[in-house]
């Protein structure tokens, strides 16, 4: 079978691989599509992402794919059924896996970071961590399940009502799925600040979003409830905090570099009793995810506009191929 080996830092060759064996708890996966994101970018330059990738390694942690064969032990799945993949693998064992917040674990693994990925024509998985979705959901929008998830658990940390104003800054990928989240969770407006005039006025015109601003142009007013930063700049970052009312919440999505910081006006923390909550990963959330995609609330194959092959995904992840909202790898036929 053929793989997109990371062989080094900004190195990815394709190459021929043996087919996995599987492991008694384990799902053996025809790949249908990978998802790319910004961990696969960081992963490609030698940076960490959820967990060190260390080379030879199979990237692709977005995945989905029809179940090829199952281990003696699995039983939640079987062959055919069509399947998307959460990566993370937590130990169960530390002291954040025993208190509830496996997100945190010391020992975490993924699929696509840690373990072979989706780059790949087939890959297996923990069946701990495979799901079945439904007919009516396609392989190209189940590979988005694991970012949905990530953005869900984000949303799962804040204090969500409908009367709430909320301002989305970012118009990347994950910050168009915000819009349509907020949404689905019940807030009654959404806003969005961004750089591409056709990704805002794609939210305005078909995702419900009432005010856009050009970011570094336009003001933005200082009265939300509820801000999310998915961008991971120090200025987006600073400007969430200004976007404040008192009594709301920031969720700072976006990620930085490893050593990067942002200042902000402690005093105005204090004085709107602001909430500043980070967000790792998606523990408990894929079963939202799918309901959310399966239940029509979330339309992103219109965000998909890029579609890889194994010969493409270096130009993409190299900066070659420019202006992408998202981005999938289609693997298998």
């Amino acid at each position: 079978m053929k793989g997109l080996v990371l062989t080094g830092t900004e190195k990815l060759e394709i190459q021929d691989l043996p087919t996995p064996e599987i492991k008694p708890n384990e799902v053996l996966i025809n790949t249908k599509y990978a998802g790319i994101c910004g961990t696969d970018h960081a992963l490609y330059k030698g940076l960490p992402g959820s967990a060190d990738a260390v080379p030879p390694i199979v990237l692709g942690h977005e995945n989905s794919g029809v179940v090829a064969a199952i281990g003696a032990e699995v039983k939640n799945v079987k062959p055919g059924d069509r399947v998307t993949v959460d990566p993370n693998i937590y130990c169960g064992q530390c002291d954040y896996c025993r208190t509830g917040r496996p997100e945190l674990c010391d020992n975490l693994s993924a699929v696509g970071v840690t373990r072979n990925g989706g780059f790949e024509d087939q890959f297996t998985a923990p069946a701990s961590v495979v799901y079945q979705i439904p007919d009516n959901v396609s392989f190209k929008a189940a590979a988005t399940t694991e970012p949905i998830s990530c953005a869900i658990h984000g949303i799962k940390l804040l204090k969500l009502t409908p009367y709430q104003k909320a301002l989305v800054i970012g118009d990347g990928f994950m910050g168009q799925l915000f819009v349509q989240i907020l949404q689905a969770y019940g807030v009654h407006q959404v806003d969005l600040a961004g750089l591409s005039d056709k990704r805002m006025a794609l939210n305005k015109d078909k995702f419900g979003v009432v005010n856009t601003y050009k970011s570094g142009v336009d003001k933005i007013p200082a009265d939300y409830d509820v801000v999310i930063e998915a961008v991971g700049a120090p200025v987006t970052q600073e400007l969430a905090v200004e976007s404040t009312r008192k009594g709301a919440q920031v969720l700072m999505y976006g990620v930085g570099a490893p050593d990067q910081t942002f200042s902000m006006n402690t005093y105005e923390v204090f004085q709107k009793q602001l909430t500043i909550q980070g967000s790792f990963i998606n523990p408990h959330a894929f079963e939202d995810a799918i309901a959310l995609l399966t239940s029509g609330k979330l339309d992103v194959e219109t965000l998909i506009d890029h579609e890889l092959t194994f010969e493409t995904v270096e130009d993409f992840v190299d900066g070659r191929i420019k202006d992408v909202s998202k981005a999938v790898v289609k693997v298998g036929d």
